[in-house]
């Protein structure tokens, strides 16, 4: 991993950028990173240490994860009318639908900012654009 100079830590946080992880390359951002990576998957991808350590592998990881439920999420709202449809109520239905959709959304984002995470971890700095 490239390491950036002090001169080119700025701070900035480029647009999908995580909620509660400091800007990359400034102090304990790493470790605020793994965090909330962590929080992405699995409650017990928690219980392998390479994931702290290597940080990268995990950042790597998670995105792939998020990217699998987006999918499922997807699949989920093309058959929830034929799968499910029949067996509530229409209103309930609206209901699940739209919740579908809320999670498809927030997965989107949580896709943007693992690959933000993973560009930061590799090294690369984000500049305010003009």
């Amino acid at each position: 991993m490239a390491t950036p100079t002090p001169s080119a830590a700025t701070g900035h946080t480029p647009p999908g950028w995580p909620p509660g992880v400091p800007p990359a390359h400034t102090p304990g951002w790493e470790e605020r990173a793994v965090l909330w990576l962590l929080d992405q998957c699995p409650p017990d991808y928690r219980a392998y240490a390479g994931w702290r350590r290597h940080p990268i592998a995990l950042a790597w990881l998670a995105g792939r994860h998020i990217d699998g439920q987006v999918v499922a999420m997807r699949e989920a709202w093309r058959e929830a009318r034929v799968a499910i449809g029949p067996h509530v109520p229409a209103e309930a239905l609206t209901e699940i639908l739209g919740h579908i959709e809320a999670e498809g959304i927030r997965l989107l984002a949580a896709s943007r900012s693992a690959r933000l995470l993973h560009e930061a971890l590799q090294g690369k700095v984000f500049a305010p654009r003009l």
